[in-house]
């Protein structure tokens, strides 16, 4: 709607996770070196939890462009709190035909696949996207089947994608010796001002428009209204410029954010600071 008023090539602030449009933020270019030497240094299991929006989902496709031909990926990623056995679900997630039904077929037909890639010479990752909603059975389910591994062959990793409340789950006494296993460990905090400021310029460059659209003072305001929550961040900026856009402008101003927000706000879709977030477009415009 509003790309080519403003010189745009792309939306700068699409919901869906972009990795062309991956801010390296300190934090996020750390997360991608740690998930990185996790991999380079055979981790059996690793672990990168974040917010909701945090930015985890665009890392871990950022991850995923750079894997070459040495290993074998399956991700799951539609986990939820009725997800008992995952041997089903990683054979899905590899393109692999159990033999049978049972769960002792389905183990047996993915260890098969583990050294058929192994043989070959490439690892398997597991990746779990939304994994805090795996049960302990699950996760227990998961340390069991690592056991494949042996000191001197590595032939499963595991990588768990997930919210702060994974945290919570794997802090339990009885998966403890599953947390003894996590060799990479890294959680993605909210961006802080500075880093918020970068972000939005760094969006609207790689939409090839102007990085000086929202005004220093706005970036401040949008900083507070979102807490520095990327997907917040996008929702909100998205939003002012199908209103800058309606009224001409060229420039998003505070007095223009204050106006979206009171809008939203009258509507009760958009919350007070750091809370959850739901934008609509205005209608009348």
């Amino acid at each position: 709607m509003y790309e080519h008023h403003f010189g745009f090539k792309s939306k700068p602030f699409a919901l869906t996770p972009d990795p062309s449009f991956l801010y390296q933020s300190p934090q996020h270019a750390m997360a991608m070196t740690m998930l990185e030497y996790g991999l380079e240094s055979q981790a059996a299991f690793s672990l990168l939890t974040g917010d909701i929006g945090s930015g985890k989902t665009t890392l871990l496709r950022q991850l995923l462009r750079g894997l070459g031909d040495k290993v074998c990926v399956g991700l799951v990623s539609n986990t939820h709190s009725r997800f008992h056995s995952i041997h089903g679900w990683a054979l899905s997630a590899l393109g692999i035909a159990s033999t049978g039904e049972s769960e002792v077929e389905k183990y047996e037909a993915l260890v098969d696949s583990f050294v058929r890639e192994y043989a070959q010479g490439r690892r398997t990752l597991l990746i779990f996207d939304e994994a805090q909603n795996l049960s302990a059975d699950a996760l227990e389910e998961l340390r069991l089947l690592s056991n494949v591994n042996s000191e001197k062959d590595l032939v499963l990793q595991v990588l768990l994608v997930g919210q702060p409340e994974l945290r919570q789950t794997l802090s339990r006494p009885d998966l403890r010796q599953f947390a003894q296993r996590i060799s990479v460990d890294f959680h993605l905090r909210p961006l802080d001002v500075a880093e918020s400021q970068a972000y939005i310029r760094h969006r609207l460059l790689v939409a090839q428009g102007d990085a000086d659209t929202f005004m220093p003072d706005t970036i401040e305001f949008i900083h507070r209204r979102t807490s520095g929550i990327p997907r917040l961040i996008n929702q909100l900026c998205d939003i002012a410029l199908v209103y800058a856009f309606a009224d001409g402008r060229t420039r998003i101003d505070r007095n223009l954010m204050h106006e979206v927000v009171g809008d939203q706000d009258s509507r009760r879709m958009v919350p007070s600071e750091g809370g959850p977030s739901g934008l609509s477009v205005r209608s009348g415009r």
